[in-house]
């Protein structure tokens, strides 16, 4: 069961040795809000505490559960000499990865023998769980286990099922636990700060903090993944995972504090649970469920084309007859099939010129191309095939440009070239809103360096949902 779980952030510099005095006087209220996480715990310890963190070994198709019998961490890094030993509870986390598996979740115990393959996992404690830790009382927390899962970027609906997975391990061992959700939040908000600056980082700070003080845990898996990204944040995943460990458990929030005094958010807040409630998982599932049913029932015939070629391979099944689409019969053009899981890019290939007789085989080969040669990701599995949204665009023709202001990521994408090296960015990207960054961007799909110099031509596009 769970007695306590928390979010809270972990910069260093809020730790004395560290932070300078006129440092720690700027993050005061944070340091006493996690005295009060602190006092919290006290006066309940718990038998294992369940650390979530953004910074240790992060993978983008799985979750891992650290498996070495003592994590051990430092922060020499942030010119503090002081180590952290703690013991794992070794059981409780064997019990979450069974347990994890058995609910259809990729979930990894790693160990000793994968320390040469994961660098990050050697200290076992980041300073996503050492600044926290730090504000626990040897008194009561030398007495306590503890568990550390990094985040993952699975989807927000495999993360909060991880959370709901952790209680159910926990019930099921009869173990008492705390959570703690390391995580900051954006890292823009202001002129200097350590992602620069962007309005959205304010935008996203104000949002998450009205919701966890509304506790609509639902309008979370609303968040615009556009403002997620500009956001520049670390603490959301750890936040969704928290959620799930409260998904059948009802619970009062304290908010404790709120501060952004180095253009970093820092929230810390509470969430004491008081009795129980029914599971907020097939709401969340129906809601999603719902927007991929609506998206699908507006697909124009190319993208739903592009999806039936998807699904036919990889259900080996012939591939879709192409009704509705006799326009496209005689018409050539390069194509690229986007496929994105959750708002989360999944695979997107294509080709810059037409490589095929018409449009349509363009569109069945650049689908197959996204769903199982993208080399960003793994191939396209049938158990995602319900969870994902297509977009098919064809590309005008390329035209040189000798001059950046011919250049509009929102109307046109662009092609960067140099030698045999060529990348291409399409334009209307979420994310992507200036051409600095557009051509940044292509640059390194073309495996070149933001400083190299490279032959620039820009192309329109007609994009289909």
């Amino acid at each position: 069961m769970v007695n306590l779980a928390a979010l809270v952030p972990h910069p260093p510099i809020i730790i004395p040795g560290i932070g300078k005095q006129t440092d720690l006087a700027q993050i005061e209220e944070t340091a006493t809000a996690l005295r009060e996480i602190n006092e919290a715990l006290k006066k309940d310890p718990p038998e294992t505490v369940v650390f979530f963190t953004p910074h240790g070994t992060v993978f983008n198709d799985a979750i891992v559960v650290y498996g070495e019998p003592t994590l051990r961490g430092d922060l020499s890094q942030f010119g503090l000499e002081h180590s952290f030993e703690m013991t794992n509870d070794l059981e409780l986390g064997q019990e979450i990865t069974e347990l994890g598996l058995q609910a259809g979740l990729p979930l990894y115990h790693l160990a000793a023998e994968h320390l040469e393959k994961y660098p990050s996992y050697r200290q076992g404690m980041d300073h996503g769980v050492l600044v926290p830790l730090t504000f626990f009382e040897a008194e009561w927390f030398q007495k306590t286990k503890i568990v550390v899962i990094p985040t993952s970027f699975l989807s927000f609906l495999q993360l909060y099922t991880m959370g709901s997975v952790i209680t159910t391990a926990a019930t099921t061992l009869k173990r008492r636990i705390a959570v703690i959700a390391s995580g900051d939040l954006s890292h823009c908000l202001r002129p200097g700060a350590p992602a620069g600056h962007h309005p959205s980082g304010m935008d996203f700070d104000r949002q998450i903090t009205r919701l966890l003080q509304n506790e609509v845990v639902l309008d979370f898996f609303d968040l615009d993944p556009h403002l997620i990204e500009k956001a520049a944040e670390c603490g959301l995943r750890s936040l969704i995972m928290l959620f799930g460990t409260l998904n059948q458990v009802a619970y009062q929030t304290r908010f404790h504090s709120y501060q952004n005094p180095f253009g970093v958010g820092y929230a810390v807040v509470s969430f004491q649970p008081n009795g129980a409630k029914e599971s907020l998982l097939p709401a969340i599932q129906e809601n999603l469920a719902a927007k991929i049913t609506q998206r699908r029932n507006q697909e124009t015939p190319l993208v739903r084309y592009a999806r039936g070629t998807v699904e036919a391979i990889i259900h080996k099944e012939p591939f879709p007859e192409p009704t509705e689409l006799n326009e496209f019969t005689r018409q050539r053009a390069g194509v690229f099939v986007s496929i994105k899981k959750w708002g989360q890019l999944r695979g997107c290939m294509g080709t810059i010129e037409p490589s095929q007789a018409n449009v349509i085989a363009e569109v069945r080969k650049s689908a197959i191309s996204a769903a199982s040669q993208d080399p960003r990701f793994n191939p396209i599995k049938a158990a995602e095939l319900a969870e994902l949204v297509y977009s098919v665009d064809l590309l005008g023709d390329p035209a040189p440009i000798s001059n950046l202001d011919e250049l509009d990521p929102q109307r046109y994408g662009v092609i960067v070239s140099r030698g045999e090296k060529q990348g291409l960015l399409l334009p209307r990207l979420e994310g992507i809103d200036t051409v600095a960054e557009q051509i940044a961007i292509a640059k390194k799909k073309a495996g070149l360096s933001t400083e190299d110099d490279v032959q620039l031509q820009r192309f329109e596009v007609i994009r289909y949902y």
